[in-house]
């Protein structure tokens, strides 16, 4: 315990004891007497600080569960393709963004309508490509169960990557179905 708890813990028993000793001299206090009035503003020291005691009594009962962590794609997990896709990213608002798509793997939603489905790709190992050009990949999807009846052959869809859109692509081909 450090120094601050131990100093909070010995004023809620000094202000109980205060309370308890006013409790006391109001019972036996004859009616309408000063004495009395002074336990009744002895017992009122404790009202401020048991809101607090309340507090820390239901943080006690009460643990919040821990939090389900998001489904995601295992780290360094097998690839294992859903679909065949053609995808063409759109070109970037900036010149100084006209760079290859890089090499590994890329985690994106594709969505359809307005549903939203996890999913990531690969570029290969030298065969980065720039935006703006159609491109064949594989696409793996998180839930394939849920995924793959919302994405039949020649279904249009659209990439999203943070916040923004970022590309349009179709199914070519449906490979598995997970």
């Amino acid at each position: 315990m450090s120094g601050i708890q131990a100093k909070r813990k010995f004023i809620v028993i000094v202000l109980l004891c205060v309370a308890v000793g006013g409790a006391l001299l109001r019972q036996f206090a004859p009616t309408g007497s000063t004495t009395r009035d002074v336990g009744t503003l002895l017992m009122l020291l404790w009202l401020p600080i048991i809101g607090n005691v309340i507090a820390w009594l239901v943080s006690k009962v009460r643990r919040a569960a821990p939090a389900a962590s998001a489904a995601d794609f295992e780290d360094g997990g097998a690839f294992h393709p859903h679909a065949l896709v053609e995808l063409t990213l759109r070109a970037p608002q900036l010149p100084s963004e006209d760079r290859p798509i890089a090499e590994g793997e890329h985690r994106c939603a594709l969505v359809v309508d307005n549903e939203g489905f996890s999913a990531r790709w690969f570029v290969s190992r030298g065969e980065a490509f720039r935006r703006g050009t159609a491109q064949t990949i594989r696409v793996e999807f998180l839930k394939p169960e849920v995924a793959l009846p919302r994405f039949p052959r020649d279904a249009a869809f659209r990439m999203l990557v943070g916040e923004s859109f970022v590309g349009d692509g179709r199914v070519l081909e449906v490979l598995g179905r997970g």
